[in-house]
């Protein structure tokens, strides 16, 4: 799976906005959308953020993984 439709499902299936998601990951929403695009991709620190926000393995939100929760 494409980095850019990981994000998209996770954030999806938390059922925030990419506003919400942005702010978690202390990003502007513009550069949260441009993840999700496919434009941008984020540092380790923001992957990071949004795993810890998603409540889900790095490797499920970068779609290494279809197994949502930490090990």
């Amino acid at each position: 799976m494409i980095l850019s439709d990981a994000l998209r499902r996770a954030r999806k299936n938390a059922h925030v906005t990419q506003i919400q998601a942005a702010s978690a990951s202390g990003v502007s929403p513009a550069m949260y959308q441009f993840y999700e695009y496919g434009r941008n991709e984020p540092t380790a620190s923001v992957l990071l953020r949004l795993a810890d926000f998603y409540d889900v393995s790095l490797d499920y939100l970068v779609g290494r993984s279809d197994v949502p929760e930490r090990r």
